[in-house]
């Protein structure tokens, strides 16, 4: 069967159309899980105690946190006033796995509740974290928790820093 140039060129610009249309949902990367351990010491520091290990998570819209109970006595919550508009508020019970699927760009604060007091916290910077980065560092927090949340949010900024 011989094609017209018509033919020939309607049928490359179909084939184009359906690449082109495919590329983004191929470039996009699959959801993936990021663990983050709830550790009454830091392995690597043992100075550190009542941490998270990762404590500055970088992830993607889709990604799905698993805070590991990898010691006993410890959970996962959202710290008020740190989540984006459409993140939203967890609390996980003691002593359990617990899964957070984080679904809008931004960045997020979570602390353990019984330990927040001691510096348990941590960051998630999802997609365009910068979206409420400010608003999110500037929430007023007390005791180690501040400390460590001025640390790690200093580690963010070189984080995405590095990306740009």
């Amino acid at each position: 069967m011989k094609l017209t140039r018509r033919e020939h060129l309607g049928l490359i610009g179909s084939a184009f159309v359906v690449t082109a249309s495919g590329l983004p949902l191929a470039a996009r990367a699959e959801p993936k899980t990021i663990e983050v351990m709830m550790l009454n010491k830091d392995p690597d520091d043992p100075s550190q105690r009542m941490v998270f290990k990762p404590a500055v998570v970088r992830a993607n819209p889709g990604d799905t946190i698993r805070f590991v109970s990898a010691d006993k006595n410890h959970n996962t919550e959202s710290t008020a006033g740190m989540l984006p508009e459409g993140g939203e508020e967890w609390r996980s019970k003691l002593n359990e796995d617990f899964d957070v699927t984080v679904s809008s760009d931004g960045t997020y604060g979570f602390h353990c509740t019984p330990h927040k007091a001691l510096g348990m916290v941590g960051l998630i910077l999802v997609g365009d974290a910068m979206v409420n980065f400010e608003e999110a560092r500037g929430v007023r927090q007390r005791g180690k928790a501040k400390a460590r949340y001025e640390d790690y949010f200093t580690q963010a900024e070189e984080m995405l820093k590095g990306e740009s």
